[in-house]
């Protein structure tokens, strides 16, 4: 009783139940447009997360090409590096073919008589060119098996292979000099099933 006299108090205070099921109306359709804009906000929201997610997307995608352009630009400085370590031991190589008082120095093939030596370091820079080509990825195993075949044919080439069996057996399977290393051992037992007699 007492809520229904409040209410019909408010009603005449405010010009009545008319008055009140007008506005009531009004309320009605400001609360649907609310809706609208609601629903249009939420449909942007949704835009903007589409959009933030292609762009991180992107973002990822340009981090992994900058990523790999890093890897690359190692990668080419370490094989430039390389290359040069290899010019200065090409270089050192040929002042100690010029000058037998230098090959005595590094001491590879003590005893043997200046000639002797010039041909081992010429085999060795011989055998280093190949395994230069080896590394870039320039030759397939195959054609080094076929190389070594022929430089093992030679005599003074498979004297330098002989004396510098030793040094190389100890070289690591997984690189590319241990690899090349099997390689001309292969060929060399290759020979030695043929029954072909080895090189003097």
């Amino acid at each position: 009783m007492i809520s229904g006299w409040l209410l019909s108090g408010v009603e005449d205070a405010n010009g009545g139940r008319r008055a009140a099921v007008e506005r009531s109306a009004v309320g009605d359709y400001f609360g649907g447009i609310s809706a609208v804009f609601s629903g249009l906000a939420l449909i942007l929201l949704v835009i903007t997360l589409l959009f933030q997610q292609r762009e991180l997307r992107m973002q990822r995608q340009e981090l992994s090409l900058q990523r790999q352009e890093l890897i690359s630009s190692r990668q080419e400085l370490r094989r430039s590096a390389r290359a040069d370590l290899r010019a200065l031991h090409i270089q050192l190589t040929q002042m100690a073919m010029e000058d037998p008082t230098l090959a005595s120095v590094w001491n590879d093939y003590p005893g043997e008589p200046p000639e002797v030596v010039r041909q081992n370091l010429f085999a060795n820079l011989t055998f280093g060119h190949y395994l230069l080509f080896y590394e870039w990825g320039d030759i397939t195993e195959e054609e080094l098996l076929e190389y070594a075949r022929t430089l093992l044919r030679s005599p003074l080439f498979h004297r330098y292979w002989e004396a510098s069996r030793g040094a190389k057996e100890g070289l690591s399977p997984d690189s590319h000099e241990g690899r090349l290393f099997r390689i001309f051992e292969q060929a060399i037992s290759e020979f030695q099933r043929s029954g072909a007699p080895s090189p003097p």
